[in-house]
């Protein structure tokens, strides 16, 4: 059977699909055909199966056509079945673990009525929460896993030999029993990286607004009583005014929908001796992919807005002024020496913005366009700009 290509009647026959699903896929350039025949035949090989495998799993999961073709779009064919199954196991798990949860709600809320033939509505809600959780599998796969890149590539092809994370977490300067919050942890790779070097009696909240990335920022971090986990929004912390020694945000601020109210609710929660770190970066940050991908196609933009611009190191201070007294900016010293393409290619397929609609059916010839870049120069050096803005707080009639 090895080599053997399959007609689409005979492709859809032994898939137990239709016909027209298989056409259907074709026309949306998940599934192409391996060769078409002289005859105009559309044939299919034995690697199609898994391609097909992959598309009707994740549909099941939640997916919508254009979220399987952003996920498949940058697998080759030597890692693609491997690469492919693993993912596939972990979203299958967490798809369990939150019908788990759901079913919990369920009998939880089952058991109150039957006992107090009320209704709870506190618990209805509950189940409301836990029913959107469950249905956020595929937003949560995709920031997951784009955070994931971005970080692999400054891991692999970063010139600093103490990594962002270690040298964020010597700029907090944590000390026994302080109190903690962390505002958009993510999937709490930051504390796993520094587990080790973290006080025992620190007590450190972990809070994103995406339930998602507290799951896997639980999983991470296993058991740790130090850590613990909340989903809230930062723009309304659920705490007493001044319980916090430190508070981190770490490439967050820029995503906020209003910067003035969420720096209140730090000022309001931090210790009059407390200190609010927050990381961004500045214009020039990453410019050389953004100068590579507009050369290639001007059309694309990597970000929808300048994130520098809503929050960045030029502008940042002036901001953090009118909620705290004394605000200082430490850069990072550090840039990207990348050799390879492959990591580039990841890295712009994981940005926010339109890069998916042009480069979709132009991704062979880009990947061809990179390698020439990369045979041409042999390392790309890639600026990087970012650093921590370290603010004491100040005077409230500072505020506006």
């Amino acid at each position: 059977m090895e080599g053997r290509l399959y007609t689409t009647g005979e492709f859809a026959k032994k898939a137990n699909v239709s016909v027209r699903t298989i056409r259907y896929y074709d026309k949306q350039g998940l599934l192409k055909p391996s060769k078409i025949s002289d005859a105009g035949y559309r044939l299919y090989s034995d690697e199609e199966f898994a391609r097909l495998q992959k598309i009707l799993t994740l549909k099941y999961l939640g997916f919508s056509l254009e979220e399987i073709q952003s996920i498949s779009l940058n697998e080759t064919v030597n890692d693609y079945v491997r690469n492919s199954l693993e993912m596939q196991k972990k979203l299958i798990r967490n798809k369990i673990e939150g019908l788990h949860l759901v079913e919990e709600a369920l009998n939880e809320t089952s058991r109150i009525l039957e006992q107090e033939k009320t209704v709870d509505w506190k618990a209805i809600l509950h189940l409301i929460h836990m029913i959107s959780m469950e249905k956020s599998l595929a937003e949560q796969y995709k920031t997951g896993a784009n955070t994931s890149v971005r970080i692999q590539l400054h891991k692999e092809f970063s010139v600093n030999p103490e990594g962002w994370f270690p040298w964020m977490f010597r700029q907090m300067d944590l000390r026994e029993g302080m109190q903690v919050l962390e505002i958009g942890c993510g999937n709490g790779e930051f504390w796993r990286t520094n587990l080790d070097r973290i006080p025992e009696s620190c007590h450190i909240i972990l809070s994103d607004i995406s339930s998602g990335m507290i799951q896997d920022a639980r999983k991470q971090l296993g058991d740790d009583a130090r850590f613990q986990y909340e989903v809230f929004d930062c723009h309304q912390i659920p705490a007493e005014p001044q319980v916090f020694d430190r508070v981190a945000a770490n490439h967050v601020m820029f995503y906020l929908k209003n910067l003035d109210m969420a720096l209140r609710e730090v000022q309001r929660v931090l210790k009059p001796d407390g200190i609010f770190l927050c990381s961004t970066y500045s214009s020039s940050h990453m410019k050389e992919i953004s100068e590579m991908v507009h050369e290639f196609d001007e059309r694309i933009n990597l970000s929808e807005v300048r994130l520098s611009d809503v929050f960045g190191l030029e502008n940042g201070q002036e901001m953090l002024e009118r909620y705290f007294e004394d605000v200082r900016c430490i850069r990072y010293q550090d840039e990207l020496r990348i050799t390879q393409s492959q990591p580039i290619l990841d890295y712009i397929l994981s940005c926010h913005g339109n890069q998916q609609e042009y480069l979709g059916n132009r991704y062979e010839e880009f990947r061809t366009f990179l390698e020439e870049k990369m045979k041409k120069n042999g390392v790309l050096h890639i600026t990087k700009d970012a650093g921590v803005f370290l603010c004491r707080t100040g005077k409230n009639e500072k505020h506006p």
